[in-house]
């Protein structure tokens, strides 16, 4: 028999009001059990319709992307309220997933784990270091080309971030296709210029890893490089991020996946300032 997730009820997670306004855009935290289900669905339209990833049967039946995690993390939502879904709700039209190690503690560890060793990472940082695990990001395709649907996704990234004292954001982040050496261009520009230090180093799983040095950095363009990789990864790496060592192929979803390492002391001044966690 397949287990098909039931999100249970949002009580103990965070609530708040809205975060930020553009327009008719909003960004806030899902309040109810059905903006958690919005947020799946858009994942599902996403991953599933819209790219390669390959649908359980469970979520097929529902049009939702959903694992356990869900349940414990919170969902940070782009709404447009000038726009309404086929139940007459305000529309979801960008969603990330945020989980601190208190979450990861009651799911029983960190998404991440799956694909990358973090263990060290997690014992070498001090106790009191407070971590926040970023995933399934997306954004509706007709938004994609407003900028104002990604700055409040990350408005809201920071005032998450500012309101619970977060000193490491960290996640995997996706390039599309399986075939690492399709990729060569963008994987070995972020081997080259944006690993991350040797004592904070995260290594994919040893069954997992998929080497990124796949060119000489005398041979990488970084025009070129910097134009080959999704808006996401591109952000990531200007406002401060590293990579870890290893790429891992997501079969599953049709992506190579690699480490990203946020330090928010290291976020780039501009960044920080624009999306005010200067203050």
């Amino acid at each position: 028999m397949v287990n098909v997730y039931e999100p249970g009820p949002l009580e103990g997670r965070v609530q708040w009001p809205v975060l930020s306004v553009s327009g008719a855009l909003e960004v806030r935290l899902a309040e109810t059990e059905a903006e958690v289900e919005q947020a799946q669905r858009l994942r599902y339209r996403v991953f599933y319709e819209e790219m390669s990833a390959v649908p359980s049967p469970a979520m097929r039946d529902s049009g939702r992307d959903f694992d356990h995690f869900d349940e414990v993390c919170d969902h940070l939502l782009v709404i447009d309220r000038a726009s309404h879904d086929e139940d007459g709700r305000p529309a979801v039209v960008g969603t990330y997933r945020l989980m601190r190690d208190a979450d990861a503690a009651r799911a029983g560890g960190f998404y991440t784990s799956s694909e990358y060793d973090i263990a060290p990472m997690l014992a070498g940082l001090p106790s009191s270091t407070r971590f926040l695990e970023l995933g399934r990001s997306c954004i509706l395709k007709s938004y994609r080309t407003r900028p104002a649907t990604m700055q409040l996704l990350w408005r809201g990234v920071m005032t998450y971030v500012a309101r619970f004292s977060i000193d490491l954001m960290f996640g995997c982040a996706s390039l599309q296709g399986t075939d690492p050496d399709q990729l060569a261009v963008p994987l070995s520009y972020l081997h080259h210029f944006h690993s991350i230090p040797p004592q904070c180093r995260v290594r994919a799983r040893p069954d997992l890893y998929v080497e990124m040095n796949r060119l000489p950095k005398e041979a990488i363009d970084v025009k070129e490089a910097l134009r080959s990789l999704p808006p996401l990864i591109k952000g990531y790496v200007r406002a401060g991020a590293g990579i870890g060592e290893g790429a891992v192929i997501d079969r599953q979803f049709g992506t190579t996946d690699v480490f990203i390492y946020f330090p928010l002391s290291g976020i780039d001044a501009r960044y920080k300032s624009r999306f005010g966690l200067a203050a």
